[in-house]
């Protein structure tokens, strides 16, 4: 499994667990992993990985989320879909080091998927935002 198709299935899988509440996060990425017939060890660490660290640190991504939309924006108008979405890119970016311009463009890509049409053009404003306010290098 590619990192782009793994990337999807973290996103699928981190959406699911958005809407869910009081749910074993280990019980459900063990679900998630079995139903979807994933066995790339490689895929499964990386899943676990974007799982466990976007819950972790779920307080500190939606602060910054909420400081880099627009002042008259609050983060519970942003749709739940664009919210995992900003979450997953700013946790790969900030947290997993991640290349930058390859995870905005993927995680554009995925807007474009699973978005509305404004989606894409939102995510990657505050994503260039994120990366431009925490001078993250190429």
């Amino acid at each position: 499994m590619k990192r782009t198709e793994a990337r999807e299935a973290a996103f699928k899988l981190l959406y699911s667990l958005q809407l869910m509440e009081d749910v074993n996060i280990d019980e459900q990425i063990a679900i998630f992993i079995e139903n979807n017939d994933i066995q790339d060890s490689e895929a499964i660490k990386y899943i676990k990985n974007i799982i466990d660290g976007t819950n972790k640190e779920n307080t500190e991504l939606e602060k910054i989320i909420s400081q880099n939309i627009k002042e008259d924006w609050d983060i519970k108008r942003i749709s739940k879909i664009d919210l995992t979405l900003l979450k997953l890119g700013i946790f790969e970016i900030i947290y997993s080091k991640l290349p930058y311009k390859v995870v905005i463009n993927e995680v554009v890509e995925l807007s474009k998927k699973y978005g509305d049409d404004s989606s894409k053009s939102f995510i990657n404003g505050v994503l260039a935002s994120v990366v431009k306010k925490n001078e993250i290098a190429e």
